[in-house]
């Protein structure tokens, strides 16, 4: 037996359903998803980049630079609320593509040079996606984790998720799932939340 959709009206207009909407800067989608808010982000990025791309292209303009630019006018658009959504392995590699991209052109290589990426993110200063991402999870759960428990951001921690699969029958991994693979690759425990100096400096990324 299918659910009858609820109809939302406004006076007596319907308003009409959508797949997903923005709301405070984050695109809500009803396959419970985050593809286009990363999808967006990267748009972000571009359009940031863009805006730059005259300091960034420049020849005379050292690397070291261009990579202080970057980190400061593009990454932060690129992984804009990053530290609070779910992102998988497909965002990530998306994410990746187009950061070595923009840092192929901003030290003026093509994919015919045959130069490694690893060469370019070290001559710009650059540090991985992957280990950036995890530093705004990890600074975003100290965040929560010294809030009292009463207040109404920590009440999700208290939510019952058990028995809800994605379409492959398997487990679904939430946020927490991947924080604590998070704390247990840079060996950290949750009293460590208390002391701020200690917790930022185990889970700094340079560059």
């Amino acid at each position: 037996m299918h659910e009858e959709r609820v109809k939302v009206k406004i006076d007596s207009q319907v308003v009409p359903k959508r797949d997903s909407f923005k709301y405070l800067g984050s695109i809500i989608q009803d396959n419970e998803t985050n593809e286009e808010d990363v999808s967006h982000n990267i748009g972000g990025g571009w359009m940031r980049w863009r805006l730059t791309s005259g300091v960034l292209r420049d020849k005379n303009v050292p690397h070291a630079l261009k990579g202080t630019f970057y980190k400061v006018m593009v990454r932060p658009t690129m992984l804009y609320e990053a530290e609070c959504l779910l992102v998988k392995k497909f965002h990530v590699q998306k994410l990746k593509v187009a950061k070595i991209r923009m840092l192929r052109w901003m030290c003026r290589y093509t994919r015919k040079d045959k130069i490694r990426n690893k060469v370019i993110t070290d001559k710009v200063e650059v540090a991985s996606m992957e280990d950036k991402l995890r530093e705004s999870r990890l600074r975003w759960f100290r965040h929560v984790k010294r809030r009292d428990i009463d207040v109404p951001m920590r009440g999700c921690e208290r939510l019952s998720m058990a028995g809800l699969r994605n379409k492959r029958d398997r487990p679904k991994k939430y946020w927490g799932d991947v924080v604590k693979q998070d704390m247990i690759l840079l060996q950290l425990i949750e009293d460590m939340t208390h002391d701020r100096k200690v917790w930022r400096l185990r889970i700094r990324v340079v560059g």
